[in-house]
């Protein structure tokens, strides 16, 4: 479907409820569509700073005054603030008529949208599947960015329309697969970001200086062959079958990092599964990985591991060395130096989102 196929909307006066990194992203993508925002509502300095540089000229005003002004009002909070938001906005009489309300989560569909909806309100769910950094990049990589897409049968063609003006691809989601879908990009994306700082830690505690430029090119070819070939692209001592190779893995980490020992097990049990399913590992070699397996899980569990997988005299297992969940910096995982804020729906995700 392109945007030739598409009814192209009327323009709009839009406005962003949160300005996250995601909704003032997304208001300048409208707006050069042709589109044209008006408000824009934001508590914390970050959100103010994002507003003033990706919306410049954009009043700052409370939520209830962005309705007041825009005929497309984009509700980009936290998953958990949204229906407290739309309530409210409803109950005080904030929505109008003919207004489409469009939020960006990824967990809800246009259901968290009834109490506007009943108000008279045009509900759509527009969720980008990208990662957001709160600066003008994000603009630029709205471009065949892919959008979780669900509307009412009537608002259907309204929605992709949008999403193919801001440069996107739009995916129908139903209502009921709407946390299934989003739970998918979670397990890829965020939990992405974890592997990819715990192993950058790892490298730097081996020596390695520059643990980025070594990954750059492995962890490229490995998506890129995952994306194309699914579990064929596995490859390693897991898929291989080599049971002495995983055992010194184990012994190495509980070593130097054992707040990483409980989700390389846990990886590597899942990885050992889809091989053998897949006719990647040889039968008679999966019998002893996973009992290396199998025996370094049950030594985790009685050999001293806190739970969460903290080892009571190493490092916190929630920190850099552990390879914790990493701050948000501009790759696949984490937008921009700042942590998520209580406006900012997709943080660490997709994106958050």
């Amino acid at each position: 479907m392109n945007a030739t196929q598409q009814p192209r909307p009327a323009r709009l006066t839009v406005g962003v409820v949160g300005a996250g990194r995601v909704g003032p992203a997304l208001a300048a993508a409208l707006q050069l569509a042709g589109h044209r925002p008006v408000a824009v509502s934001g508590v914390s300095d970050a959100s103010r700073r994002r507003a003033a540089a990706l919306l410049p000229d954009v009043p700052l005003v409370p939520p209830a005054q962005v309705l007041a002004l825009a005929d497309l009002v984009l509700l980009t909070v936290p998953d958990d603030a949204l229906p407290g938001l739309v309530e409210g906005l409803a109950a005080t009489g904030a929505v109008r008529p003919g207004q489409l309300l469009v939020h960006t989560s990824g967990r809800y569909g246009t259901a968290v949208l009834d109490p506007a909806r009943r108000a008279g309100a045009l509900p759509l769910a527009l969720h980008p599947a990208m990662t957001f950094t709160g600066t003008a990049v994000d603009v630029q990589r709205l471009a065949g960015c892919s959008f979780g897409v669900t509307a009412p049968e009537e608002l259907r063609l309204a929605a992709e329309a949008l999403v193919i003006e801001m440069g996107g691809e739009p995916e129908w989601i139903a209502e009921e697969a709407r946390p299934l879908y989003h739970a998918a990009l979670a397990l890829g994306a965020n939990h992405l970001v974890t592997l990819v700082a715990q192993a950058m830690e790892l490298l730097r505690t081996a020596g390695v200086e520059h643990p980025d430029r070594m990954l750059g090119p492995l962890l490229g070819a490995a998506l890129d062959n995952a994306l194309r070939s699914g579990d064929a692209a596995l490859t390693g001592p897991v898929a291989r079958g080599d049971a002495g190779t995983v055992a010194a893995h184990v012994a190495e980490l509980r070593k130097h990092a054992p707040g990483t020992v409980a989700g390389y097990l846990a990886m590597a049990r899942t990885t050992a599964d889809r091989a053998l399913a897949h006719g990647l590992l040889k039968p008679e070699l999966a019998e002893d990985l996973l009992g290396v397996l199998a025996e370094s899980g049950d030594a985790a569990a009685a050999g001293g591991l806190a739970p969460g997988g903290q080892d009571p005299d190493g490092p916190a297992s929630g920190g850099p060395a552990s390879g914790g969940p990493a701050s948000d910096g501009p790759a696949s995982g984490g937008p921009g130096p700042e942590g998520p804020g209580p406006e900012d729906p997709h943080g660490s995700q997709g994106g958050d989102r």
